[in-house]
């Protein structure tokens, strides 16, 4: 029987001038990521709101491969590695990659998008032009 395996994590950090926090989420050796902008440093309690409100709302980056380690850890040396990840700045090189892989596609979908918005603008006005030109053939 194959069990899935899900596993969420936050991480909070100052990134000047803004409080970020970053979704991970594992699901099945998949790594997906949210980014959200905190503004001022929120406290324990507007995190956990936050997350209870919003978490069905984040938009999550492209699922990327990442190695999931089934091994479990004697709980002073999980707090004392809970203590170096809040002392460390900035995220996981895997989390910075699916980051960049969801701006990247943003980017794209934008990209599309006002090349179209464009090239109607472009349509829309050469038949202005067609319509104006026959009329002053006309003789109006």
């Amino acid at each position: 029987m194959d069990i899935e395996r899900i596993s969420d994590k936050l991480t909070v950090y100052f990134d000047d001038p803004f409080w970020v926090g970053v979704f991970e989420r594992i699901d099945n050796g998949k790594l997906s990521v949210a980014k959200v902008v905190f503004g001022a440093e929120p406290k324990d309690y507007e995190v956990q709101e936050y997350i209870i409100r919003n978490y069905y709302r984040l938009k999550f980056s492209p699922a990327v491969d990442t190695v999931v380690r089934d091994i479990k850890k004697n709980p002073k040396r999980l707090q004392r590695d809970a203590k170096k990840t809040v002392q460390e700045k900035g995220i996981g090189t895997k989390s910075q990659q699916a980051l960049k892989l969801q701006q990247e596609q943003n980017k794209l979908e934008r990209k599309v998008k006002s090349r179209e918005q464009k090239e109607a603008e472009e349509l829309r006005l050469f038949e202005l032009k067609q319509q104006k030109k026959k009329e002053r053939h006309k003789g109006h």
